[in-house]
């Protein structure tokens, strides 16, 4: 059913997003359903950050669609998750635990999950990774 050549003869800036994504959606759902508060729920989610910093950061460097210039509508959405990585950290250091929530809860949805459907399109790498 999965073809991972595609991924393996890929370059090294695609294999570091395609990796970083699954990691954080991996994460992202034990942190969904996990109990939240406990010292694994911080430093797990701690992993997550990172990864999906990582997602979005290098998705800089990928330029399958080019809209504006070099760049889509998907990179306005890595700055956005960006900056709501930030205000997520933030908002948990200063004990502001529901928009914690809302921040992170807003990343793995519409950003993590949101964006991923976009790759199941074909012609884009994942839709031949999984749909073959």
């Amino acid at each position: 059913m999965f073809n991972f050549a595609p991924l393996f003869e890929a370059s090294f800036i695609v294999q570091t997003h395609v990796y970083s994504a699954v990691l954080s959606l991996v994460l992202g759902i034990w942190i969904m359903f996990g109990t939240k508060g406990t010292k694994l729920h911080k430093t797990v989610g701690k992993v997550w950050v990172i990864a999906l910093l990582s997602t979005a950061v290098s998705s800089f460097w990928l330029h399958g669609i080019k809209l504006i210039g070099p760049f889509s509508p998907i990179h306005l959405l890595s700055i956005l998750a960006i900056y709501s990585v930030i205000r997520g950290v933030q908002h948990a250091r200063a004990g502001q635990i529901q928009q914690h929530q809302k921040a992170m809860k807003g990343l793995f949805y519409y950003a993590l999950i949101g964006a991923g459907l976009f790759t199941l399109l074909p012609g884009r790498l994942m839709h031949q990774l999984v749909l073959g």
